[in-house]
């Protein structure tokens, strides 16, 4: 593990924002050729969606991946929650600008829809994490920082829930997002975590 750790030392972390949002700029152009299918907003909504709570479910996985396995991503966690963020404002203003597009229709929506409440929650949730992902805020705020950051946690599971919700019938590609949030949210339980081998 340590040869794969200094491997990944030397990994510039521009580098993972540059690959992070290639798929952004790929998938929008795929909506506008016509690849994404008959509805390529709702697929292009669908998928901004979707990258957004994978790269959770790997700032999630950080933590866990060092303390079990000794794999050490600490230093591109910042980048990685940053591209969620980004993915989670791509999907959100496709569907607030290209699909619903009317104000009065759009506050309907978050007041009406359950699953589009929660969505909004979770991204809300995630704002203060945004706007305090830096160095300056992790001076200022100090331990305030991490109990801030913490909010992750309850933004993760509204993510996976609002996934969960939306989709009609059994599907099981949300569950099993919402099945490794919950396992990696429950590897950070004291409990748990004195249950590992010493």
């Amino acid at each position: 593990m340590q040869r794969i750790n200094d491997t990944i030392r030397v990994v510039p972390i521009w580098l993972i924002y540059l690959l992070g949002v290639l798929p952004a700029g790929l998938l929008f152009y795929q909506g506008l050729s016509g690849a994404l299918g008959p509805e390529p907003i709702k697929a292009l909504e669908h998928e901004y969606g979707k990258l957004a709570l994978q790269l959770l479910v790997v700032t999630l996985a950080v933590t866990p991946l060092r303390r079990l396995l000794g794999l050490n991503l600490m230093r591109f966690r910042r980048a990685i929650g940053l591209l969620c963020f980004f993915y989670v404002s791509c999907h959100l203003l496709v569907w607030l600008l290209l699909d619903v597009q009317l104000l009065g229709q759009i506050l309907a929506d978050i007041v009406k829809r359950p699953y589009i409440t929660i969505g909004m929650a979770a991204f809300v949730l995630m704002l203060p994490l945004a706007l305090t992902s830096n160095n300056a805020s992790v001076r200022r705020l100090r331990g305030k920082w991490r109990s801030l950051h913490r909010l992750t946690y309850p933004a993760a599971l509204f993510g996976a829930l609002h996934y969960v919700m939306l989709v009609k019938g059994f599907q099981l590609e949300p569950l099993i997002y919402m099945g490794l949030i919950l396992l990696l949210l429950a590897l950070r339980l004291p409990a748990v975590q004195r249950l590992r081998p010493a």
